[in-house]
C-alpha cells in the first residue's frame, strides 16, 4: 500500500490506527483519484477500531443518503439519526462519486452535523474540496458541512497512479507475453521433418 501510493504518510497511518483520534472525536478525510486505496485504508483504519472496541458504521455517501431519504419517508428519521450518532466511528466512502439531489445533500449535512464533536468521521472522496459543490449542489451547505468536517481532521492525500489499473494493466501485459509460448506448446512438430503438423 505505501510503496503504491507514495504521497500517502505511512507514519500518520499507522498512528490514526492506535484510534486515539476516536477518542478525540476527531475526523479523516482521505481524498485522491479513483483506485488509490482510500476505501482500503478507510476500511483497515474502521477494522483497527473495532479490534479496540469501538462501535464503528460502514457505508458509501450514495448508499447513506438512501437510507436516510427512505427513513424520511417512513417517518423513522430521527431513530436512524440516533443510531448513527450512537457509533463511535462512521465511515462514508465514495464522496464525490454520485451527484446529490438538494433533499439528499441537507440530510447529509444534518449526519455531519449532528456529529460534530460527538463522534469521529472517515470521509473518503475522489474529489477535491473546491469541487464538492457540484455534488451537494450549494455552496453555503457545502461551506457549512465542510467547516465542521475539518475543524478537528487529518488528511490522508492519496494521490496517485490507480492501484486497480497498475494490476490490470501488468496482467494484461502478462497474459500477451505467455500467448506465444502457449502457442509454439500447441504445435505438434513432426520428429523427422520438423515440419509443423495440424493440430
Amino acid at each position: 500500500m505505501f510503496t503504491a501510493i507514495p504521497s500517502l504518510n505511512k507514519m500518520l497511518v499507522l498512528e490514526l490506527a492506535r484510534c486515539e483520534y476516536i477518542l478525540r472525536r476527531e475526523n479523516i478525510i482521505a481524498l485522491g483519484n479513483s483506485g488509490t486505496g482510500k476505501s482500503h485504508v478507510a476500511l483497515g483504519l474502521g477494522l483497527a477500531a473495532c479490534q479496540r472496541g469501538f462501535s464503528v458504521v460502514f457505508t458509501t455517501a450514495a448508499q447513506l443518503v438512501h437510507q436516510l431519504m427512505e427513513a424520511r419517508d417512513e417517518k423513522r428519521l430521527l431513530r436512524l439519526q440516533r443510531e448513527q450518532q450512537a457509533a463511535k466511528l462512521l465511515i462514508i466512502d465514495e464522496l464525490g462519486y454520485v451527484p446529490l439531489s438538494p433533499t439528499g445533500a441537507e440530510l447529509l449535512f444534518e449526519v455531519f452535523s449532528q456529529r460534530y464533536e460527538h463522534g469521529s468521521t472517515i470521509v473518503t472522496s475522489n474529489l477535491p474540496f473546491e469541487e464538492w459543490t457540484a455534488v451537494l449542489g450549494s455552496e453555503r451547505l457545502t461551506g457549512a458541512l465542510l467547516d465542521r468536517l475539518t475543524h478537528h481532521v487529518h488528511i490522508l492525500a492519496m494521490n496517485g497512479e490507480s492501484y486497480r489499473l497498475a494490476q490490470s494493466t501488468a496482467r494484461r501485459r502478462q497474459s500477451t507475453k505467455a500467448a506465444p509460448a502457449d502457442a509454439a506448446a500447441a504445435e505438434k512438430i513432426d520428429p523427422d521433418t520438423s515440419e509443423i503438423l495440424p493440430g
